[in-house]
Protein backbone atom coordinates (compact mmCIF):
# COMPACT_ATOMS: atom_id res chain seq x y z
CA UNK A 1 0.00 0.00 0.00
CA UNK A 2 1.15 3.79 -0.53
CA UNK A 3 2.55 5.67 2.06
CA UNK A 4 -0.28 8.07 3.25
CA UNK A 5 0.95 11.75 2.86
CA UNK A 6 0.63 14.27 5.87
CA UNK A 7 -1.67 17.07 5.18
CA UNK A 8 0.46 20.10 5.16
CA UNK A 9 -0.64 22.98 6.76
CA UNK A 10 -2.47 26.36 5.34
CA UNK A 11 0.46 28.29 3.68
CA UNK A 12 2.45 25.03 4.15
CA UNK A 13 4.91 25.80 0.64
CA UNK A 14 7.82 25.82 2.87
CA UNK A 15 6.38 22.09 3.52
CA UNK A 16 5.88 20.68 -0.09
CA UNK A 17 9.31 22.21 -1.68
CA UNK A 18 10.92 18.45 -2.20
CA UNK A 19 12.27 17.35 -5.00
CA UNK A 20 10.07 14.57 -6.74
CA UNK A 21 12.22 12.32 -9.39
CA UNK A 22 9.87 11.56 -12.86
CA UNK A 23 8.78 7.64 -13.27
CA UNK A 24 11.62 6.61 -15.62
CA UNK A 25 9.89 3.39 -15.82
CA UNK A 26 7.04 5.08 -18.12
CA UNK A 27 8.74 8.01 -19.57
CA UNK A 28 12.28 7.25 -20.63
CA UNK A 29 12.39 5.52 -24.27
CA UNK A 30 15.99 5.19 -25.20
CA UNK A 31 17.99 1.92 -25.98
CA UNK A 32 18.18 -0.26 -23.04
CA UNK A 33 15.74 1.54 -20.52
CA UNK A 34 12.37 -0.89 -19.59
CA UNK A 35 9.77 2.21 -21.46
CA UNK A 36 12.41 2.04 -24.58
CA UNK A 37 12.37 -1.45 -25.25
CA UNK A 38 9.07 -2.30 -25.00
CA UNK A 39 7.89 1.17 -27.19
CA UNK A 40 10.23 -0.86 -30.02
CA UNK A 41 7.76 -3.90 -30.37
CA UNK A 42 5.73 -1.71 -32.59
CA UNK A 43 5.60 0.13 -35.31
CA UNK A 44 5.70 3.97 -35.07
CA UNK A 45 5.12 6.66 -37.92
CA UNK A 46 8.44 8.81 -37.84
CA UNK A 47 7.83 11.27 -40.77
CA UNK A 48 5.79 12.35 -43.79
CA UNK A 49 6.88 12.01 -46.87
CA UNK A 50 6.51 15.58 -47.99
CA UNK A 51 9.77 16.23 -45.61
CA UNK A 52 11.67 13.90 -47.50
CA UNK A 53 13.53 14.99 -50.73
CA UNK A 54 16.45 14.66 -52.38
CA UNK A 55 18.95 14.92 -49.44
CA UNK A 56 18.79 12.72 -46.39
CA UNK A 57 16.11 13.82 -43.44
CA UNK A 58 18.00 14.10 -40.09
CA UNK A 59 15.45 12.71 -37.50
CA UNK A 60 15.48 11.86 -33.44
CA UNK A 61 13.06 8.87 -32.26
CA UNK A 62 13.35 7.00 -29.06
CA UNK A 63 16.68 8.78 -28.32
CA UNK A 64 18.45 7.72 -31.49
CA UNK A 65 19.95 9.70 -34.12
CA UNK A 66 18.92 8.66 -37.50
CA UNK A 67 18.98 9.56 -41.75
CA UNK A 68 15.62 9.09 -43.45
CA UNK A 69 16.41 8.89 -47.02
CA UNK A 70 14.75 7.91 -50.57
CA UNK A 71 17.26 6.99 -53.03
CA UNK A 72 16.79 6.99 -56.76
CA UNK A 73 14.57 4.46 -57.36
CA UNK A 74 12.01 5.36 -54.77
CA UNK A 75 13.01 3.05 -52.09
CA UNK A 76 13.26 4.54 -48.49
CA UNK A 77 15.77 3.78 -46.26
CA UNK A 78 16.17 4.56 -42.73
CA UNK A 79 19.94 3.76 -41.16
CA UNK A 80 21.75 5.53 -37.96
CA UNK A 81 23.12 8.67 -38.67
CA UNK A 82 27.05 8.09 -38.28
CA UNK A 83 28.39 6.11 -40.68
CA UNK A 84 29.90 2.78 -39.54
CA UNK A 85 33.14 3.24 -41.25
CA UNK A 86 34.24 6.89 -39.58
CA UNK A 87 31.40 8.15 -38.10
CA UNK A 88 30.52 11.09 -40.23
CA UNK A 89 27.29 11.76 -40.71
CA UNK A 90 25.25 10.29 -43.14
CA UNK A 91 22.78 13.38 -43.47
CA UNK A 92 25.66 14.66 -45.75
CA UNK A 93 25.27 11.88 -47.89
CA UNK A 94 24.39 11.60 -51.54
CA UNK A 95 21.15 9.56 -52.21
CA UNK A 96 22.19 7.28 -55.34
CA UNK A 97 20.39 4.92 -57.54
CA UNK A 98 20.58 2.04 -55.33
CA UNK A 99 21.17 3.27 -51.50
CA UNK A 100 22.77 6.35 -49.86
CA UNK A 101 26.95 7.39 -50.35
CA UNK A 102 28.81 8.07 -47.35
CA UNK A 103 30.31 12.05 -48.51
CA UNK A 104 33.24 11.56 -46.57
CA UNK A 105 35.08 7.91 -47.94
CA UNK A 106 32.32 7.18 -50.68
CA UNK A 107 30.80 4.34 -48.89
CA UNK A 108 27.50 2.85 -50.00
CA UNK A 109 24.81 1.83 -47.84
CA UNK A 110 21.67 0.20 -48.88
CA UNK A 111 18.45 0.44 -47.30
CA UNK A 112 18.89 -2.20 -45.12
CA UNK A 113 22.11 -1.75 -43.72
CA UNK A 114 24.43 -3.75 -46.29
CA UNK A 115 27.93 -2.19 -47.86
CA UNK A 116 27.92 -2.37 -51.21
CA UNK A 117 30.93 -0.08 -52.20
CA UNK A 118 34.03 0.34 -50.24
CA UNK A 119 35.51 2.27 -53.37
CA UNK A 120 38.85 2.81 -51.70
CA UNK A 121 39.22 -0.96 -50.97
CA UNK A 122 40.40 -3.79 -52.73
CA UNK A 123 37.56 -5.93 -54.75
CA UNK A 124 37.99 -8.95 -52.87
CA UNK A 125 37.87 -6.89 -49.56
CA UNK A 126 35.88 -8.65 -46.55
CA UNK A 127 33.93 -5.88 -45.41
CA UNK A 128 31.60 -6.04 -47.96
CA UNK A 129 30.62 -9.01 -46.23
CA UNK A 130 31.04 -8.08 -42.27
CA UNK A 131 30.10 -4.83 -41.92
CA UNK A 132 26.62 -3.31 -41.70
CA UNK A 133 25.26 -0.12 -40.99
CA UNK A 134 22.61 0.19 -38.65
CA UNK A 135 19.22 0.68 -40.72
CA UNK A 136 15.32 -0.22 -39.97
CA UNK A 137 12.59 -1.44 -42.15
CA UNK A 138 10.00 1.21 -43.22
CA UNK A 139 6.72 1.09 -44.59
CA UNK A 140 4.88 4.32 -46.76
CA UNK A 141 1.30 4.54 -46.21
CA UNK A 142 -0.72 7.52 -47.07
CA UNK A 143 1.96 10.23 -46.99
CA UNK A 144 3.07 8.85 -43.46
CA UNK A 145 6.16 7.10 -43.25
CA UNK A 146 6.38 4.45 -40.45
CA UNK A 147 9.29 2.77 -38.97
CA UNK A 148 10.04 -0.71 -37.24
CA UNK A 149 12.78 -0.11 -34.62
CA UNK A 150 12.76 -3.04 -32.35
CA UNK A 151 14.40 -6.94 -33.00
CA UNK A 152 14.40 -8.35 -36.44
CA UNK A 153 13.60 -11.55 -35.30
CA UNK A 154 9.79 -10.67 -33.73
CA UNK A 155 8.91 -7.59 -36.20
CA UNK A 156 5.14 -7.66 -36.01
CA UNK A 157 3.17 -7.40 -39.19
CA UNK A 158 2.50 -3.56 -40.48
CA UNK A 159 -0.82 -2.40 -38.51
CA UNK A 160 -3.26 -1.74 -40.89
CA UNK A 161 -6.32 -0.12 -39.18
CA UNK A 162 -10.07 0.20 -40.97
CA UNK A 163 -9.24 4.25 -40.75
CA UNK A 164 -6.92 3.77 -43.28
CA UNK A 165 -9.10 2.99 -45.58
CA UNK A 166 -12.03 5.70 -44.95
CA UNK A 167 -14.18 5.98 -47.81
CA UNK A 168 -15.00 9.40 -49.63
CA UNK A 169 -12.53 10.92 -47.40
CA UNK A 170 -9.69 13.31 -47.21
CA UNK A 171 -7.03 12.20 -45.45
CA UNK A 172 -4.35 14.62 -44.58
CA UNK A 173 -1.28 13.65 -42.98
CA UNK A 174 0.67 16.83 -40.12
CA UNK A 175 2.62 16.47 -37.56
CA UNK A 176 3.08 18.37 -34.44
CA UNK A 177 6.21 19.00 -32.03
CA UNK A 178 5.80 19.23 -28.09
CA UNK A 179 8.60 20.20 -25.71
CA UNK A 180 7.45 17.11 -23.42
CA UNK A 181 7.83 13.57 -22.56
CA UNK A 182 5.27 11.71 -25.03
CA UNK A 183 2.97 9.91 -21.76
CA UNK A 184 1.75 13.69 -20.67
CA UNK A 185 0.48 14.03 -24.17
CA UNK A 186 -0.73 11.03 -24.93
CA UNK A 187 -2.54 9.64 -21.48
CA UNK A 188 -4.88 13.07 -22.04
CA UNK A 189 -6.57 10.80 -24.44
CA UNK A 190 -7.76 8.92 -21.43
CA UNK A 191 -8.78 11.78 -20.20
CA UNK A 192 -12.56 12.67 -20.95
CA UNK A 193 -13.26 14.91 -18.06
CA UNK A 194 -10.14 17.66 -19.18
CA UNK A 195 -12.14 18.57 -21.91
CA UNK A 196 -15.40 19.72 -19.90
CA UNK A 197 -13.18 22.43 -17.92
CA UNK A 198 -10.04 23.32 -20.22
CA UNK A 199 -11.88 23.49 -23.52
CA UNK A 200 -15.45 24.70 -21.94
CA UNK A 201 -16.06 25.86 -18.55
CA UNK A 202 -12.96 27.50 -17.28
CA UNK A 203 -12.39 29.92 -19.87
CA UNK A 204 -14.89 29.91 -22.31
CA UNK A 205 -15.67 27.18 -24.87
CA UNK A 206 -13.27 25.90 -27.73
CA UNK A 207 -15.83 24.03 -29.55
CA UNK A 208 -19.75 24.49 -28.68
CA UNK A 209 -21.29 24.84 -25.21
CA UNK A 210 -22.10 21.13 -25.42
CA UNK A 211 -18.61 20.12 -24.25
CA UNK A 212 -19.29 21.66 -21.12
CA UNK A 213 -22.04 18.80 -20.10
CA UNK A 214 -19.84 16.07 -17.46
CA UNK A 215 -21.93 12.84 -19.44
CA UNK A 216 -21.30 9.42 -18.35
CA UNK A 217 -18.00 7.36 -18.98
CA UNK A 218 -17.16 3.62 -19.30
CA UNK A 219 -13.87 2.48 -19.76
CA UNK A 220 -13.38 -1.00 -21.22
CA UNK A 221 -10.58 -2.18 -21.41
CA UNK A 222 -8.97 -4.74 -24.29
CA UNK A 223 -6.08 -6.78 -25.35
CA UNK A 224 -4.73 -3.82 -27.13
CA UNK A 225 -5.83 -0.78 -25.00
CA UNK A 226 -9.00 0.70 -24.16
CA UNK A 227 -11.99 2.19 -25.33
CA UNK A 228 -14.64 4.15 -23.72
CA UNK A 229 -17.88 5.89 -23.85
CA UNK A 230 -18.82 9.58 -23.07
CA UNK A 231 -22.16 10.19 -23.61
CA UNK A 232 -24.51 13.53 -22.92
CA UNK A 233 -28.20 14.49 -23.36
CA UNK A 234 -28.88 17.03 -25.80
CA UNK A 235 -32.01 18.37 -25.79
CA UNK A 236 -33.91 15.58 -27.46
CA UNK A 237 -31.01 13.49 -27.90
CA UNK A 238 -28.01 11.36 -26.71
CA UNK A 239 -25.12 11.78 -27.86
CA UNK A 240 -22.46 9.35 -27.38
CA UNK A 241 -18.69 9.78 -28.50
CA UNK A 242 -16.27 7.06 -28.34
CA UNK A 243 -12.60 6.76 -27.97
CA UNK A 244 -10.37 4.38 -29.09
CA UNK A 245 -6.62 4.03 -27.50
CA UNK A 246 -4.39 0.46 -29.11
CA UNK A 247 -1.32 0.93 -26.67
CA UNK A 248 1.34 2.04 -27.15
CA UNK A 249 1.01 5.43 -28.85
CA UNK A 250 -2.23 5.33 -31.15
CA UNK A 251 -5.68 6.62 -30.50
CA UNK A 252 -8.61 8.08 -32.28
CA UNK A 253 -11.53 10.38 -31.49
CA UNK A 254 -14.96 11.73 -32.82
CA UNK A 255 -15.34 14.85 -34.54
CA UNK A 256 -14.11 18.09 -32.78
CA UNK A 257 -14.59 21.29 -34.96
CA UNK A 258 -18.13 20.33 -36.28
CA UNK A 259 -19.72 18.32 -33.46
CA UNK A 260 -22.16 20.01 -30.95
CA UNK A 261 -24.55 16.73 -30.69
CA UNK A 262 -27.24 18.38 -31.88
CA UNK A 263 -27.56 16.58 -34.85
CA UNK A 264 -28.25 12.69 -35.77
CA UNK A 265 -25.64 10.78 -36.70
CA UNK A 266 -24.65 7.39 -37.36
CA UNK A 267 -21.39 5.48 -36.38
CA UNK A 268 -19.22 8.78 -37.13
CA UNK A 269 -16.13 8.54 -37.80
CA UNK A 270 -12.85 10.20 -36.12
CA UNK A 271 -11.63 13.37 -37.26
CA UNK A 272 -7.88 12.43 -36.39
CA UNK A 273 -5.74 8.86 -37.03
CA UNK A 274 -2.49 9.84 -34.71
CA UNK A 275 0.15 8.54 -33.06
CA UNK A 276 2.23 10.63 -30.13
CA UNK A 277 5.84 9.46 -30.85
CA UNK A 278 8.60 9.81 -28.22
CA UNK A 279 11.79 11.40 -30.24
CA UNK A 280 13.46 11.26 -26.70
CA UNK A 281 12.49 12.07 -23.10
CA UNK A 282 11.85 15.61 -23.15
CA UNK A 283 10.34 15.79 -26.24
CA UNK A 284 7.16 13.82 -28.66
CA UNK A 285 6.24 14.56 -32.24
CA UNK A 286 2.17 13.91 -33.01
CA UNK A 287 2.12 12.25 -36.68
CA UNK A 288 -1.08 11.99 -37.52
CA UNK A 289 -3.85 12.49 -40.77
CA UNK A 290 -6.67 14.82 -40.35
CA UNK A 291 -9.34 13.51 -41.81
CA UNK A 292 -12.05 15.06 -43.55
CA UNK A 293 -15.96 13.84 -44.84
CA UNK A 294 -19.35 14.44 -43.76
CA UNK A 295 -18.27 11.31 -40.63
CA UNK A 296 -15.98 12.78 -39.16
CA UNK A 297 -14.92 16.79 -39.32
CA UNK A 298 -16.03 18.95 -42.40
CA UNK A 299 -14.96 22.42 -41.47
CA UNK A 300 -12.44 24.59 -43.83
CA UNK A 301 -9.80 22.26 -45.56
CA UNK A 302 -7.82 25.31 -45.71
CA UNK A 303 -7.18 24.36 -42.04
CA UNK A 304 -5.19 21.64 -42.91
CA UNK A 305 -2.21 22.72 -44.46
CA UNK A 306 1.14 23.13 -43.16
CA UNK A 307 1.20 27.48 -42.61
CA UNK A 308 -1.73 26.90 -39.99
CA UNK A 309 -0.73 23.78 -38.45
CA UNK A 310 -1.00 25.14 -35.09
CA UNK A 311 -4.91 24.76 -35.70
CA UNK A 312 -5.21 21.30 -36.64
CA UNK A 313 -3.49 19.51 -32.99
CA UNK A 314 -6.99 18.94 -31.14
CA UNK A 315 -8.95 21.61 -33.14
CA UNK A 316 -7.06 24.60 -31.01
CA UNK A 317 -4.58 27.22 -31.64
CA UNK A 318 -1.00 25.96 -30.55
CA UNK A 319 0.89 28.80 -31.56
CA UNK A 320 -0.20 31.97 -29.89
CA UNK A 321 1.31 35.26 -27.66
CA UNK A 322 1.88 34.83 -24.44
CA UNK A 323 -1.16 36.49 -23.11
CA UNK A 324 -3.37 34.75 -25.27
CA UNK A 325 -2.61 31.61 -24.19
CA UNK A 326 -2.36 32.96 -20.41
CA UNK A 327 -6.47 34.31 -21.04
CA UNK A 328 -7.05 31.12 -22.93
CA UNK A 329 -4.88 27.83 -22.42
CA UNK A 330 -5.15 24.76 -24.64
CA UNK A 331 -4.61 21.45 -24.60
CA UNK A 332 -0.18 22.36 -25.80
CA UNK A 333 -0.52 24.59 -22.88
CA UNK A 334 -1.61 22.35 -20.41
CA UNK A 335 1.21 19.42 -21.56
CA UNK A 336 3.79 21.34 -21.44
CA UNK A 337 2.63 23.52 -18.28
CA UNK A 338 3.56 20.15 -16.16
CA UNK A 339 7.62 20.46 -17.41
CA UNK A 340 9.21 18.59 -19.61
CA UNK A 341 8.51 15.41 -17.41
CA UNK A 342 6.27 15.55 -15.46
CA UNK A 343 6.54 13.78 -12.06
CA UNK A 344 3.86 11.57 -10.71
CA UNK A 345 4.82 11.61 -6.97
CA UNK A 346 3.99 14.78 -6.83
CA UNK A 347 0.26 14.54 -8.28
CA UNK A 348 -2.84 13.88 -6.58
CA UNK A 349 -4.98 11.61 -8.10
CA UNK A 350 -8.73 11.66 -8.16
CA UNK A 351 -11.91 9.29 -9.32
CA UNK A 352 -12.11 11.35 -12.29
CA UNK A 353 -8.48 10.18 -13.28
CA UNK A 354 -9.95 6.48 -13.62
CA UNK A 355 -8.91 6.55 -17.68
CA UNK A 356 -5.28 7.80 -16.84
CA UNK A 357 -5.17 5.35 -13.73
CA UNK A 358 -6.01 2.50 -16.12
CA UNK A 359 -3.41 3.41 -18.68
CA UNK A 360 -0.51 3.68 -16.40
CA UNK A 361 -1.18 0.06 -15.06
CA UNK A 362 -1.86 -1.20 -18.52
CA UNK A 363 1.68 0.59 -19.68
CA UNK A 364 3.56 -0.54 -16.62
CA UNK A 365 2.37 -4.22 -16.55
CA UNK A 366 3.25 -4.62 -20.05
CA UNK A 367 6.80 -2.80 -19.86
CA UNK A 368 7.55 -5.23 -16.76
CA UNK A 369 5.94 -8.45 -18.38
CA UNK A 370 8.33 -7.87 -21.65
CA UNK A 371 11.35 -7.48 -19.34
CA UNK A 372 10.32 -10.89 -18.00
CA UNK A 373 10.26 -11.91 -21.92
CA UNK A 374 6.84 -11.88 -22.27
CA UNK A 375 5.91 -10.29 -25.49
CA UNK A 376 3.09 -7.55 -25.62
CA UNK A 377 0.13 -8.26 -27.33
CA UNK A 378 0.22 -7.22 -31.42
CA UNK A 379 -3.07 -6.68 -32.85
CA UNK A 380 -1.85 -6.95 -36.22
CA UNK A 381 -0.68 -10.85 -35.98
CA UNK A 382 -4.17 -11.64 -34.48
CA UNK A 383 -7.09 -9.37 -36.30
CA UNK A 384 -7.11 -9.57 -39.55
CA UNK A 385 -6.81 -6.71 -41.86
CA UNK A 386 -8.42 -3.95 -41.86
CA UNK A 387 -8.32 -3.72 -37.77
CA UNK A 388 -11.90 -2.59 -36.85
CA UNK A 389 -11.86 0.40 -34.68
CA UNK A 390 -14.52 2.54 -32.88
CA UNK A 391 -13.78 5.95 -32.74
CA UNK A 392 -16.29 8.65 -33.29
CA UNK A 393 -19.85 9.90 -32.65
CA UNK A 394 -23.08 8.79 -32.36
CA UNK A 395 -26.11 11.20 -31.73
CA UNK A 396 -29.36 9.15 -31.40
CA UNK A 397 -33.01 11.01 -31.45
CA UNK A 398 -34.48 9.47 -28.29
CA UNK A 399 -36.88 11.83 -25.74
CA UNK A 400 -36.17 12.14 -21.86
CA UNK A 401 -37.03 9.51 -20.11
CA UNK A 402 -39.64 10.51 -17.48
CA UNK A 403 -38.25 8.03 -14.97
CA UNK A 404 -34.56 7.54 -14.70
CA UNK A 405 -33.19 9.89 -17.84
CA UNK A 406 -29.25 9.16 -16.22
CA UNK A 407 -29.80 5.42 -16.54
CA UNK A 408 -31.21 5.95 -20.14
CA UNK A 409 -28.57 8.05 -21.43
CA UNK A 410 -25.71 5.21 -19.82
CA UNK A 411 -27.80 2.02 -21.08
CA UNK A 412 -27.74 3.55 -24.46
CA UNK A 413 -24.19 3.90 -24.36
CA UNK A 414 -23.63 0.51 -23.97
CA UNK A 415 -26.02 -0.13 -26.88
CA UNK A 416 -23.47 1.77 -28.97
CA UNK A 417 -20.59 -0.46 -27.84
CA UNK A 418 -22.09 -3.24 -27.98
CA UNK A 419 -23.35 -2.65 -31.30
CA UNK A 420 -19.61 -1.89 -32.50
CA UNK A 421 -18.48 -5.21 -31.24
CA UNK A 422 -20.81 -6.90 -33.41
CA UNK A 423 -20.13 -5.25 -36.25
CA UNK A 424 -16.27 -6.88 -36.21
CA UNK A 425 -17.47 -9.97 -37.86
CA UNK A 426 -17.90 -7.75 -40.89
CA UNK A 427 -15.21 -5.47 -42.99
CA UNK A 428 -15.65 -2.73 -44.87
CA UNK A 429 -19.11 -1.28 -46.31
CA UNK A 430 -20.90 -4.21 -44.76
CA UNK A 431 -19.52 -3.27 -41.84
CA UNK A 432 -20.90 0.38 -41.78
CA UNK A 433 -23.76 -0.46 -43.12
CA UNK A 434 -24.39 -3.19 -39.99
CA UNK A 435 -23.60 -0.96 -37.61
CA UNK A 436 -25.79 2.61 -38.58
CA UNK A 437 -28.76 -0.50 -39.52
CA UNK A 438 -27.88 -1.44 -35.26
CA UNK A 439 -27.74 2.51 -33.84
CA UNK A 440 -30.92 3.27 -35.98
CA UNK A 441 -32.81 0.25 -34.42
CA UNK A 442 -31.33 1.37 -30.73
CA UNK A 443 -33.93 4.62 -31.27
CA UNK A 444 -36.65 2.87 -31.21
CA UNK A 445 -35.69 0.00 -28.15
Amino acid sequence: MPTKRPIPPLYGGYCQTDEFSENKELTHVGPGTPGGEYLRCFWHPVALESEVTDVPLVIRILSEDLVLFRDLVGRYGLLHRHCAHRRASLEFGKCEFRGLRCCYHGWLWDVDGRLLEAPAEPANSSLLNRVRQGAYPVEVFRGIIFAYLGPPAKRPRFPVFDTFHSPNTEMIPYTSDYPCNWLQIFENAMDPVHSVFLHTRVNGPSFSNTWGEMGTKEFYKTKSGFHYTNARRVDDKIWVRVHHIILPNFGQAGAVLTMDGKSERYFGRPVFTRWVVPIDNENSRVIAWANFSDRSDYAKKEWMTPETIEVIEGGELRTRSVDEALRKPGDYEAFIGQGQITSHDEEHLATSDKGVVMFRKRLRTDIRNYKDGISPYQISEDIEAPIPTYAGDNVLKIPISESDDDALVLDVSRHVIQSLIKGDTCRGNDRDKQIIRDMKAIQSL
